[in-house]
């Protein structure tokens, strides 16, 4: 089983390409799992906005809960997740079935978010796996399923790659990671700065 090295306390990322702008999180170990805070300011479109997250994992690294919030200039928004760790969601406090089966979160401002299920699969070289999620739009806070998989290939020295796939985005890409399981780069999308 793949292991990764310890959390840092600290990540940031430079968005570029599809948005302008920048995201830091940090790290704490809890009881149970970790909380992660985070949060992204930047320009998309033309648009400026600012979402804030806290996110709660177990010790499988499920998520469990994520509170998220956006700023922008057509107002304020808040929106709160929570899993029960076997697939079944809340939005809001009301059941949420069409995300049934998902056991992550994917926030569309946060490149950290790819790294739930690549800690919570523990693929080894060559094995794959699907990963639908939970996906928070940035601007709306809309939530909606999204369809995605990761294989993991040959790494690159320490750094661990992965062939992502997002079929609903026509996207796919080749994520690279450090060895505590965290996205250095994600092309068209960001590139780890700290």
């Amino acid at each position: 089983m793949t292991r990764f090295s310890p959390l840092p306390r600290f990540v940031a990322w430079r968005h570029q390409d599809a948005r302008e702008g920048f995201e830091t999180v940090f790290f704490r170990q809890t009881g149970d799992g970790f909380r992660f805070e985070g949060k992204t300011a930047a320009v998309e479109a033309g648009e400026a906005w600012s979402v804030g997250y806290a996110l709660d994992v177990d010790q499988d690294w499920r998520t469990r809960r994520v509170q998220v919030t956006c700023l922008s200039a057509s107002g304020r928004r808040e929106a709160a997740l929570e899993g029960d760790g076997f697939g079944r969601w809340t939005l809001d406090g009301n059941p949420c079935p069409q995300l049934d089966g998902c056991l992550d979160v994917d926030l569309e401002s946060s490149s950290f978010t790819n790294a739930l299920p690549v800690h919570r699969q523990a693929l080894e070289p060559g094995q794959g796996a699907e990963a639908p999620a939970a996906y928070v739009r940035a601007l709306d806070l809309s939530v909606e399923r999204l369809e995605q998989s990761y294989v993991r290939i040959d790494d690159d020295g320490a750094r661990r790659r992965f062939d992502y796939t997002a079929p609903r985005f026509d996207f796919r890409c080749v994520l690279v990671y450090d060895e505590s399981g965290l996205v250095l780069d994600y092309p068209g999308i960001a590139t780890r700065v700290a």
